[in-house]
């Protein structure tokens, strides 16, 4: 098989991104090493790891260490022989495959183990590509030898890091009054999720991604591009009537990591944002889960989607007669909407994708939203929707209680299931 051909892509800080002929994006040092340690000995890799590793100055080992999954005390190792100048090692160069088996190799099942532990709890701000979480390295590292695995803390923040996790402090990100309730509504939401996955039914995280102008206006990020020649765009950014704007809403499929985008032109309303959820399950979801009676909805309390708006529930009624579907809804308690499932697992990387890309038609939005992909396999579907969604409709008080909505005993406001009429 021919050696995969990458050429640049754009630069993120000090980290080069390459991309090949299929699209997908790779990281420039990750993608070095790869191909070279394979052709290495033991002692080569060191030295080999350890040249990376002073060439990228202040942190750099511990962005060889993440890259080629090698240990941090390694790389420190290699820099130690590469500054004695020593050219021959003192003895014999164990042959690959020799000394201890990692616990990855004796536990194969340990990442998933420790990612099972501080998923349900993520914490962190969705445009970066980076997880955090409160627990600590001790804590989880009793409650893996709990569950059978010796492990000592600092692997336990090795595999962490190796599964996109950073150790951070506090940040001012709250939106709102922190609810009593707030973390018991996250443990129901993820028992929920979990029941409906076990079972093979579609969990879809929903959000309203922010509004863009359609136009040759600047974005944020890089690209490469001819030296001295930029892309050159307007100095304001005022909407073009001509023109208008995308309004991209999305949905998120937990169990099969992909995504679908329906860009709106008219307004974020709550039938803007039922269409979206009906469109996607006549274009994927009922081919997806052709046996399916079920729909889970996690989403934030705010926006098109918010659980007071009346007109939201009119018309998640109204899909739900239509599809014959019975779908319950979680909504994040307040203050939380940045930790949706749908922002840091699928708005980001979209962001990511147009960065430094003025977007300058709908289609341009369309095509550069379809082309988002992730290193864990995420798709991504977008279409335009160019129905008109007034604002300013009313839902009578008799038509709200006609319809078949059945509110939860635990923070019904926030969990409630939405039935076909009978």
């Amino acid at each position: 098989m021919p050696p995969v051909s990458y050429i640049f892509s754009g630069q993120v800080g000090s980290d080069l991104w390459l991309r090949n002929a299929e699209g997908v994006e790779t990281d420039a040092l990750a993608y070095r090493i790869a191909t070279l340690l394979p052709f290495l000995d033991e002692r080569q890799r060191r030295i080999y790891l350890a040249v990376e590793a002073k060439s990228l100055g202040r942190g750099g080992i511990a962005r060889v260490s993440r890259a080629s999954d090698v240990r941090a005390d390694t790389i420190s190792k290699g820099i130690l022989e590469l500054e004695s100048g020593e050219v021959q090692p003192e003895g014999p160069v164990r042959r690959p495959g020799g000394g201890r088996k990692s616990h990855t190799e004796k536990f194969p099942e340990l990442s998933a183990a420790l990612e099972a532990l501080v998923d349900p709890e993520t914490r962190g701000d969705p445009m970066s590509p980076l997880k955090w979480t409160t627990k600590s390295t001790r804590n989880l590292q009793a409650e893996l030898k709990s569950s059978g695995y010796s492990v000592s803390h600092e692997l336990v923040a090795q595999l962490l890091g190796h599964l996109g996790y950073s150790l951070q402090g506090n940040v001012k990100t709250q939106e709102g009054s922190q609810h009593i309730d707030r973390d018991a509504q996250f443990k129901y939401i993820n028992e929920r999720v979990q029941n409906f996955l076990d079972r093979g039914l579609p969990v879809v995280s929903i959000d309203a991604k922010k509004k863009e102008l359609i136009g040759n206006f600047k974005k944020a990020g890089q690209e490469w591009e001819p030296e001295g020649e930029p892309v050159e765009t307007e100095v304001h950014d005022f909407e073009k009537k001509k023109l208008g704007k995308a309004i991209p809403y999305g949905l998120y499929d937990l169990g099969r990591n992909e995504g679908w985008i329906n860009v709106g032109v008219d307004h974020d309303t709550s039938a803007f944002a039922v269409s979206s959820i009906r469109q996607w399950w006549s274009a994927k979801g009922s081919i997806d889960y052709p046996n399916a009676r079920e729909l889970l909805i996690t989403a934030d309390g705010g926006g098109s989607n918010d659980p007071r708006r009346a007109l939201w529930k009119r018309e998640l009624h109204k899909f739900a007669v239509d599809s014959g579907l019975s779908i319950t809804v979680c909504h994040l308690p307040p203050g939380t909407s940045k930790w949706n499932k749908i922002e840091h697992r699928l708005f980001s990387h979209i962001t990511m994708n147009w960065r430094g890309r003025p977007l300058t038609s709908h289609e341009v939005v369309l095509n550069t939203i379809a082309a988002t992909t992730t290193r864990t396999g995420l798709r991504v579907s977008a279409q335009m929707d160019l129905g008109k969604y007034p604002t300013g409709i009313e839902v009578s008080k008799e038509e709200l209680k006609g319809l078949n909505i059945r509110r939860n005993v635990f923070h019904g406001e926030w969990n409630y299931e939405v039935n076909p009429s009978s």
